[in-house]
């Protein structure tokens, strides 16, 4: 087992989830030598010694040899990792929105370095999804990655489902009890779940798929009418993440609301809970289910990874490596429910067939098929009005 010698950056949620149960754990053999975080004059609990608000002082020193990077920005994690690397440290992250943006290149970089880039905490909080998929289902037999990715909406839409409570109330909720961000746009809006998704497709089947080729919808527009009907047909509405094959060569991805009924494996998941279903050729359908926000959940999912590299673990990217990769393509058939209030709302989607089609005096909506590349060309449109879409499970 390799000594660890480790240096935080950031020391938010999961950086102070991560410094506890690194004090608890005996399962590694590791020494934490600096913790760097940006703002001098906030109050931490915290042994000066540790802190330094100098990037350099992590990345200049050769006894580092472990980087756990477990900032917000995006960009400046970018940075950081790809220093990292090329200075010889292995690298630990919980940046999705920066892995999704620059997968490619991080993986180029590892086989350059010769280090290791462990980041299962960024996909499901808890639930080892990554690792699980080069392990395990390091073959060419997965159909489709379904799931809860993102457990700030989830509790969202628990709260609303199982309590009554209205949307606004739900959201005030989640922000005060540290499960979504003062600005929540990136929970609610299904860029967290899109983010998580991209990487998953990465070890479920290979490709790196853009995120901004992604049809991605979220829950920040629900009202009362779109529960109501919900309820009515005994369904909850779930944000769901999907990436599934349509024919032997191809995938497809979508993040959106998901009516799903008893019978569906994430029916039940509910409050911050993340849940993924993974369908096989031969084994059908398998469930894996675990907290997906705060802070000792994704902290010990980091202390995982660490554990990992001290045994000299990297990700081998076998779908990459072994199988031809599969076209992305986004000539999928949905079901799909609209509640809109203009005429010119729903002017915008050219559906394919409509099965149904309500008009109230408050609210409309109609239920039928369109195609996944034409919700792709009008998805920055969609978001800018007051309706609500959501798919139903086929």
């Amino acid at each position: 087992m390799k000594k660890l010698n480790i240096g935080i950056y950031g020391f938010g949620t999961v950086g102070q989830g991560l410094y506890t149960v690194l004090q608890k754990s005996k399962t590694v053999d590791a020494t934490l030598s600096a913790i760097c975080v940006k703002h001098e004059n906030k109050k931490r609990n915290l042994h000066l010694p540790l802190l330094t608000f100098d990037p350099n002082r992590i990345l200049d020193n050769p006894e580092i040899n472990v980087v756990a990077e477990l900032i917000d920005d995006a960009d400046e994690a970018y940075l950081l990792v790809k220093k990292a690397l090329k200075k010889g440290k292995n690298v630990v992250s919980g940046n999705k929105k920066m892995l999704a943006a620059h997968l490619e290149e991080m993986i180029q970089l590892q086989k350059e370095t010769g280090q290791s880039l462990l980041y299962d905490a960024s996909a499901c909080g808890s639930i080892p999804i990554i690792r699980n998929l080069e392990e395990y289902y390091d073959n060419d037999l997965l159909k489709s990655i379904t799931g809860i990715l993102n457990g700030s909406s989830n509790y969202i839409l628990t709260q609303i489902f199982r309590e009554g409570k209205d949307y606004a109330t739900a959201l005030k909720e989640a922000q005060e009890l540290g499960f979504a961000e003062s600005n929540p746009d990136a929970d609610v809006q299904g860029y967290d779940a899109l983010y998580k998704l991209v990487i998953i497709t990465a070890h479920a089947f290979g490709p790196v798929i853009p995120a901004e080729k992604v049809f991605r919808f979220g829950i920040d527009q629900i009202t009362n009418f779109d529960v109501r009907f919900a309820k009515e047909k005994n369904l909850k509405i779930k944000l769901v993440a999907k990436v599934t094959k349509t024919g032997k060569d191809e995938i497809t991805l979508f993040v959106a609301p998901e009516f799903v009924n008893k019978e569906n494996y994430i029916f039940n998941v509910e409050d911050e809970y993340n849940g993924v279903v993974i369908e096989g050729e031969f084994y059908d359908k398998q469930f894996m289910f675990g907290k997906g926000a705060g802070a000792y959940p994704t902290g010990s999912a980091v202390l995982s990874d660490i554990t990992a590299i001290s045994h000299q673990y990297k990700y081998e990217y076998k779908k990459r490596k072994y199988f031809a990769l599969p076209r992305f393509t986004n000539r999928l058939s949905l079901t799909v429910y609209l509640r809109y209030h203009q005429e010119e709302d729903l002017a915008l989607f050219d559906f394919d067939e409509i099965y149904e089609n309500y008009k109230g005096r408050e609210n409309r909506y109609v239920i039928g098929k369109i195609c996944l590349e034409k919700l792709v060309k009008i998805n920055n449109e969609i978001e800018k009005r007051q309706l609500f879409l959501a798919v139903f499970n086929e």
